[in-house]
């Protein structure tokens, strides 16, 4: 089940800046669908043989994973290294792990339900 949606609001507004600037985590950059300007969501991603996945954990209606499914397209950030990604789809978490360029899937990985995968492009 996703975390609420309260927790999301908070982190969003709390938190997120404050592990943005540390560079701790990777960092998804994307263009709102409707305002146009440009966000910076910190999230857990993982490497795929095509790409990366993200993991949802607030679920599919997350701002994030609904402007990048707008858009077709986002930035992720890993440790100081921007990677474009584009192709982006809503899977399963069976499919999630399938795609995992490892066999042990990440801690707390399977707490989420909801994952977006993406292609490095080319």
């Amino acid at each position: 089940m996703p975390n609420p949606r309260w927790l999301a609001k908070i982190n969003k507004r709390v938190f997120n800046p404050g592990q943005i600037r540390k560079g701790k985590y990777p960092v998804v950059t994307h263009v709102g669908r409707t305002s146009g300007r440009t966000f910076q969501t910190p999230l857990d991603a993982y490497p795929t043989r095509t790409g990366y996945v993200l993991v949802a954990r607030y679920g599919p209606n997350s701002d994030w994973v609904r402007n990048i499914l707008a858009a077709g397209s986002a930035t992720l950030r890993v440790n100081g290294e921007d990677h474009p990604l584009d192709s982006p789809r809503l899977v399963s978490q069976d499919e999630a792990l399938d795609a995992l360029v490892t066999d042990e899937p990440p801690k707390d990985f399977t707490k989420a339900e909801d994952f977006l995968l993406m292609d490095n492009p080319g």
